[in-house]
């Protein structure tokens, strides 16, 4: 069985996909912004658009060819699924794949006549528990695959390459493992990937930096190595690296982000070094989390620039020096945490800020003054030594000397 709100918004969104992919191109509305996060649970949107175009849910015959291949890949998908308790695929029998449940089809977009096929899998939260087999690649005219919340376990099969229609991938809060799944840079149609909370590790490919992905959610996973350092070109609006151990220092090169970065999460991914100026380009940044990190040095005068910004969040760090007022009058921040740091200064209206009506929290600095703060003994030794981040940027004075930063 499938979840009716589920089948509904994934219905108007497979259609408006497909019709997109056609020679229309129509624009994408509804983007991935205000959604609700926390480190421990990020959540995100898809796209919901209105369409008139209906999935198709009939009785289809194998004379199909297109959907005598999704036959096929449906059956040998079953046949590796060894846990379904909700009896998600208990109707994937005979050859009316349209009837199965969690399978979606529709219109074939540019066909020269009208053939239908399947092109949407959507078994989010079935808890299923199995393989997802190389014969997935015959499923060639997919427009979306959710998996969200189920069991699916090992590699993400290499024959997904051939699913040049496919525009979003969701196998969040699975069990799959391996090093990145690079058969997703080949996907030429792909906007939206989320690869959240599984087991995958090891480094990120530089490449992925460069492709044209509206979303990219990768948090909760075991990827390591840093981000590299000359980020290419990227049309992404929402970025979430959460809880990866990466390492290294957030580069200059995040500017390249700028005509279109909305929201960059990277809690708790081992970042180091200061925060770079460059991101005060990213003009319509309206989410930045930093926090959990190793971060030194000042807040960048540069954020003061955000108009857009509406949440602020740097705390469980190593920074200091003043914070700025700049950052505290911009236009529509609503939520400004900077606390757990060894900031020594509030300037301005940054010492009232409820008086504004923003959110914030202080606590663990060393604010003259301010109640909750840390003792003389811990901040003396960061305090005497400011860090330089114009001749350091990746890692200015050491803190060997400062607390580490307390996750809680």
């Amino acid at each position: 069985m499938v979840n009716s709100l589920s089948s509904t918004l994934l219905t108007t969104f497979l259609v408006l996909s497909l019709f997109h992919l056609s020679s229309f191109h129509n624009n994408l509305a509804a983007k991935h912004i205000h959604h609700s996060y926390s480190s421990a649970n990020l959540h995100h949107h898809h796209h919901h658009i209105p369409t008139p175009y209906k999935t198709t849910k009939a009785n289809t015959t194998i004379s199909n060819p297109r959907l005598q291949q999704a036959y096929i890949a449906l059956q040998a998908w079953k046949r590796v699924i060894f846990y379904d308790p909700n009896n998600f695929t208990s109707d994937w029998v005979g050859e009316s794949v349209c009837n199965y449940t969690g399978v979606f089809c529709s219109n074939l977009p540019n066909a020269t006549k009208p053939t239908i096929t399947v092109a949407g899998i959507d078994l989010n939260s079935a808890n299923i528990a199995g393989l997802l087999p190389p014969e997935l690649g015959l499923l060639s005219d997919l427009a979306l695959i959710h998996l969200n919340s189920n069991r699916f376990c090992g590699l993400v099969p290499q024959t997904l390459s051939n699913l040049s229609l496919l525009f979003e991938l969701d196998l969040s809060n699975n069990r799959l493992v391996g090093p990145f799944p690079t058969v997703v840079l080949s996907l030429p149609s792909l906007q939206y990937l989320d690869l959240r909370y599984n087991e995958f590790e090891g480094p990120l490919p530089p490449q992925l930096f460069s492709k044209s992905f509206d979303a990219i959610f990768l948090n909760n996973n075991g990827f390591t190595s840093s981000i590299p350092p000359n980020l290419g070109k990227s049309s992404a609006t929402v970025i979430v690296f959460a809880n990866n151990n990466f390492g290294g220092c957030l580069p200059p090169s995040i500017s390249n982000f700028a005509d279109t970065l909305e929201e960059l999460v990277l809690i708790n991914t081992n970042l180091s070094g200061c925060v770079p100026p460059e991101v005060g380009f990213l003009y319509k940044l309206k989410l930045l989390d930093l926090s959990s990190n190793r971060l030194e040095g000042p807040i960048p005068y540069s954020i003061s620039g955000l108009a857009h910004l509406e949440q602020l969040n740097v705390a469980h760090n190593y920074m200091s020096g003043n914070v700025p007022e700049g950052v505290c009058i911009l236009p529509n921040l609503v939520n400004f945490t900077y606390s757990y740091n060894f900031f020594c200064e509030e300037e301005g209206v940054c010492r009232n800020l409820t008086s504004k009506g923003v959110v914030f929290d202080d606590r663990r600095n060393c604010l003259p003054e301010k109640p909750l703060q840390r003792t003389k003994e811990q901040c003396d030794p960061v305090v005497e030594h400011p860090v330089d981040c114009y001749h350091y940027p990746c890692g200015g004075a050491p803190v060997a000397q400062a607390p580490a930063p307390i996750h809680a």
